[in-house]
């Protein structure tokens, strides 16, 4: 089943971020090689693809899991979690309809 992993950053967490985002995409560079990543990005501050010094308010994965708690047991393992850049992170299980 797909489940939607949605993150949201402390204030001010582009240093943060910076330097646990190799080991980030990392994680989900492994979803996308075991055919389960659906999509992946962060949510820019401002209304730019590269919000510059802004910084991001959160992101979203929606990937394929096998069920809720390991959905849950894969975001709580996030660097960005151990790094400290997100404040919050909610797991949903997601039904594709379009495209």
């Amino acid at each position: 089943m797909l489940y939607a992993v949605i993150s949201e950053d402390i204030e001010n967490s582009l240093p943060l971020r910076v330097e646990a985002r190799p080991a980030h995409v990392q994680r989900l560079n492994d979803l996308k090689v075991q055919g389960r990543l659906v999509l992946a990005g962060p949510h820019p501050a401002i209304d730019s693809d590269d919000p510059g010094n802004a910084g991001f308010t959160g992101s979203l994965v929606i990937a394929e899991f096998s069920n809720h708690t390991e959905a849950q047991a894969w975001a709580d393992d996030d660097p960005y979690i151990a790094a400290g850049v997100y404040q919050k992170v909610t797991v949903k299980p997601f039904k594709k309809v379009l495209p």
